[in-house]
């Protein structure tokens, strides 16, 4: 987060205003919800991890076991399990 002086981005009157509330402290002021990222999105996580839960499930559904998969892919049994029961169409 890059910090930014008060004085050259508000004007005068609400920095005066903010000014009565703080006075040399930061604040952090919130993107508005509307405009908000939602997890993942910024970093390419979230886009990862479907990538790699798409990659799971066709395996699985190719056969390879869930033990299989866990040490492919370096997680639990359970993890694998929730993974490749999650899709509707696996069952």
């Amino acid at each position: 987060m890059k910090y930014q002086k008060a004085d050259l981005i508000f004007p005068e009157d609400l920095l005066k205003e903010i000014q009565k509330y703080v006075h040399g402290e930061m604040v952090y002021i919130p993107n508005p919800k509307g405009l908000r990222k939602k997890w993942g999105e910024k970093s390419g996580n979230k886009q990862y991890l479907s990538t790699r839960n798409h990659e799971i499930r066709s395996k699985f559904l190719e056969g390879f076991t869930i033990e299989q998969l866990a040490k492919e892919f370096c997680l639990s049994f359970d993890s694998i399990k929730r993974i490749v029961y999650s899709n509707p169409q696996v069952k």
